[in-house]
């Protein structure tokens, strides 16, 4: 049971070493505005490579389901924010799609 606690712990140290490290270096540092804006880019940019094939892979028979559920999460994400209502509200639109062009 100990090499257990040590193996998890260890891993835990690998882990997150690399995440806290960058914190504590770039702290010290002043990023420049143009490389502050490309990096703010980043997840989003992560997440449509990510999500958006996943989307459509999900509905093959329907896609105009996928477009329907993309659409009322850009449009409320922009205006609105969060992140539960819009993963709901696409969920439920695209079903409705589904259902109706069935």
């Amino acid at each position: 049971m100990p090499d257990t606690i040590l193996i998890v712990l260890g891993m835990m140290v690998v882990t997150y070493l690399p995440r806290l490290l960058p914190f504590f270096i770039l702290s010290a540092i002043t990023i420049p505005r143009r490389l502050d804006l490309f990096l703010q880019c980043i997840p989003a940019a992560a997440i449509g490579a990510l999500v958006i094939p996943g989307v459509f892979s999900a509905t093959p028979e329907v896609p105009a389901a996928a477009v329907a559920g993309i659409l009322f999460t850009l449009v409320y994400g922009l205006f609105r924010g969060g992140i539960i209502i819009p993963v709901l509200g696409s969920v439920a639109i695209s079903y409705l799609v589904m259902t109706l062009v069935r």
